[in-house]
């Protein structure tokens, strides 16, 4: 099982590969809007609106929602209804390697690309603006583990309804622009009406739970638990719905 697991996990990296625009977008992408962002007159200067903090270092997590949200809720869905439409999963069925090791496999890279994205930022930011790396890391690292099942499991449930990857797409959208809007992707969190960051405080991956832990004023327990719940939910959700053809 393992062997097997190993093999679909490197033919599946490699096919992932030759089509890099999610890969690119993943990894590179946050990390070129940090640039970006980071170049504007004043997001490197402290502000007010941002409750002291300089806009560039309450902006870090709103990158790591980017990463996520595109891989969990753009990427696996439609990568996973593909094989569904394609009959890949049902032909699998048939086989001594069961179709979840087929799943696994995408996972498990789709996952991997979100934390390298994700660390890529953390060291981009800190060496080129000096934005500090996040003063209480387990608070933070917890965060991000809960944030990234979270998150996928929206994305799972998506795969698991959809017949092919146009619609998964379509239906991934439904919890893709809510999370990059609360998540402050499309205007910084701290700009938004204050029952919109609320709403945005218990939703996954949880931006303000890691900017908490980053600037170390203490991750809030009902945070965590919403996060739980989403992950947990999420996940029972998805293999209840899930279908293999």
């Amino acid at each position: 099982m393992t062997t097997a697991f190993a093999k679909i996990t490197t033919t599946e990296t490699k096919l992932f590969l030759r089509s890099p625009v999610m890969a690119a977008a993943g990894i590179l992408l946050p990390s070129i809007l940090l640039l970006a962002i980071g170049a504007i007159p004043g997001m490197t200067e402290p502000s007010e609106k941002a409750g002291g903090y300089r806009f560039i270092d309450a902006w870090v997590p709103s990158l790591i929602v980017i990463s996520l949200a595109t891989l969990a809720l753009q990427s696996i869905p439609a990568a996973v209804a593909t094989y569904r439409e394609q009959g890949v999963l049902r032909r699998l069925a048939t086989t001594p390697v069961h179709p979840a090791n087929l799943l696994g496999a995408q996972l498990l890279i789709h996952v991997t690309v979100s934390l390298a994205g994700i660390a890529l930022v953390l060291g981009l930011g800190n060496a080129v603006y000096d934005v500090p790396l996040p003063k209480h890391p387990l608070s933070f690292a917890l965060t991000l583990v809960l944030g990234v099942v979270a998150t996928f499991a929206l994305g799972l449930i998506a795969a698991a309804v959809a017949r092919t990857s146009k619609a998964a797409t379509g239906v991934a959208m439904v919890a893709f622009l809510p999370i990059m809007f609360f998540g402050g992707v499309y205007l910084p969190r701290p700009l938004l009406p204050e029952v919109l960051r609320r709403i945005g405080d218990y939703l996954p991956p949880g931006s303000q739970a890691l900017q908490d832990a980053w600037v170390g004023t203490g991750v809030q327990p009902l945070q965590l638990a919403a996060l739980a719940a989403f992950a947990v939910l999420g996940t029972a959700l998805a293999a209840k719905l899930f279908r293999w053809e």
